[in-house]
């Protein structure tokens, strides 16, 4: 074998197919040539490479000649090699080397000893047992018809269960024909935020502080966001008015980050905008069904259907991973609605949504709501304890619901900077209310979004108290 045969390593081409030449009768020609192909993918074999002659590379391999030439034929035929008669047979120049194992992006806290970023429900908590039994029925008896393509609504099945759902545990006015299974709330802004876009609105009001997220999901349908302050009853309705928008996005039941409930009060005074102004509410029920010390507050939507769409999903009740969540639609809205949806992904996966649906059903999903708002409660209680114990003098709102707590710290923690830096470096990730906010906002004092879903009460104990040590005064 020449030099020029061997790959940039000096390993002959003989050596790299030896594990395909070893496989079965039956499966070692496509063996030899899957083996060819990724070592001249990844490089091992590089452009213009000569290879050994079919004769020579079928002797040291210890195979017939017919299964070398069949794969040199094979792969010069999609473009790996290059052969001419008489001139041998050498690595194609098209190929590039495949690209580095795949990141992983999703977000996390690396490294933190506690991690107090709002967010995230403790995972642990996913009912497995239930979830496989509720898949394994799933599988065994979904009708074979119902693996085509779906009605991109959602199937009927769970687009019922879910009017019932919500209508009991919600107040929502929830007729199946308008509800859309979607891949959670981020799938339902972007699409309510293509359909006003439909209707001509360029402009959505969102609350301020509020959640980071709308303002991109917002822009990738063509749609700008404007900040509308709130106060203590929940947003501000003249400033929405002189705001100039006719949509605005709130989070009535428990407001994020302030936790706030809207009053009823606003709340009338909200619809009477929408009306008005033949305007459209926005509501992002995140979290409604974690209430923890009276019944939750029903959701905006039952008041007036005609001007309100309303959003949930299951990625706090559940996980996030699960990419699974509704959209309830004004009529006006609904057709574009339910084409873009078409458009976009042409339903959502049907097995998940026959499981889900059944979870509903046999009543799995209630006993789930009720065994996180157990541990959620003694997770709450454990976080207010630990802050009265290592941050005395604290103030803490937004403890009646959801899954984080709003607390400003005395003025002698502050400014907010040195603070966050001192946490940080000890290793505890938290988020200052400030990155909430849009615009500048003064930094003196420390106001923090605490969540404390995530971690047991043990772990967050021993945070608030790392916290405590770091910044001690």
């Amino acid at each position: 074998m020449t030099s020029s045969e061997t790959n940039q390593a000096g390993t002959p081409a003989w050596e790299l197919l030896l594990p395909a030449a070893s496989a079965p009768a039956r499966t070692r020609g496509r063996s030899l040539q899957a083996a060819l192909r990724e070592a001249v993918r990844t490089g091992r074999l590089s452009p213009g490479t000569r290879l050994p002659s079919s004769r020579d590379l079928a002797a040291d391999l210890g195979v017939s000649r017919g299964l070398i030439t069949e794969a040199y034929e094979q792969l010069a035929a999609e473009g790996y090699l290059r052969s001419g008669r008489g001139a041998g047979t050498w690595v194609g120049g098209a190929v590039r080397a495949a690209p580095p194992r795949a990141r992983d992006l999703a977000p996390r806290s690396p490294g933190a000893r506690a991690d107090f970023v709002p967010g995230t429900p403790d995972l642990s908590l996913f009912p497995r047992a239930a979830w496989a039994a509720a898949q394994r029925a799933v599988l065994a008896e979904l009708p074979h018809r119902d693996l085509g393509y779906p009605d991109p609504r959602g199937l009927p099945q769970l687009r019922t269960a879910l009017a019932e759902l919500l209508a009991r545990r919600r107040g929502v006015v929830a007729d199946p024909e308008r509800i859309v299974v979607v891949s959670g709330v981020a799938q339902a802004t972007t699409l309510l935020g293509f359909a006003l876009h439909a209707h001509g609105l360029r402009t959505v009001g969102v609350e301020d502080p509020g959640s980071p997220q709308h303002d991109a999901l917002y822009a990738s349908a063509g749609v700008t966001t404007v900040p509308v302050p709130l106060d203590g009853e929940g947003i501000v309705v003249g400033a929405l008015r002189d705001s100039g928008v006719r949509a605005v996005v709130t989070t009535p039941s428990h407001q994020f980050p302030t936790g706030i409930a809207y009053s009823a009060r606003r709340r009338t005074e909200l619809l009477d905008w929408a009306r008005s102004a033949d305007g459209l509410v926005l509501e992002d029920d995140y979290d409604g069904d974690f209430r923890y010390d009276r019944a939750p507050v029903g959701a905006l939507q039952g008041l007036d259907p005609e001007h309100v769409a309303y959003t949930g999903s299951v990625s706090k009740s559940l996980a996030p991973g699960l990419r699974l969540g509704w959209l309830l639609v004004p009529e006006a809205l609904a057709e574009e609605v339910v084409e873009r949806k078409r458009t976009m992904d042409l339903g959502h996966p049907t097995l998940d949504q026959a499981l889900f649906a059944r979870f509903v059903e046999r009543g799995d999903y209630d006993r789930q709501l009720r065994r996180c708002q157990r541990a959620y409660r003694e997770r709450r209680d454990a976080l207010l304890a630990a802050l009265q114990e290592h941050f005395p003098g604290s103030q803490v709102a937004g403890i009646a619901a959801g899954l984080h707590v709003i607390v400003r710290l005395p003025e002698r923690y502050g400014p907010l900077e040195r603070f966050l830096a001192r946490v940080t470096a000890a290793g505890v990730a938290v988020r200052g209310l400030a990155d909430y906010t849009h615009g500048h906002v003064e930094s003196g004092d420390v106001q923090l979004v605490l969540g404390y879903a995530y971690q047991p009460p043990a772990r967050i104990r021993d945070g608030i108290r790392l916290m405590a040590q770091a910044t001690a005064v």
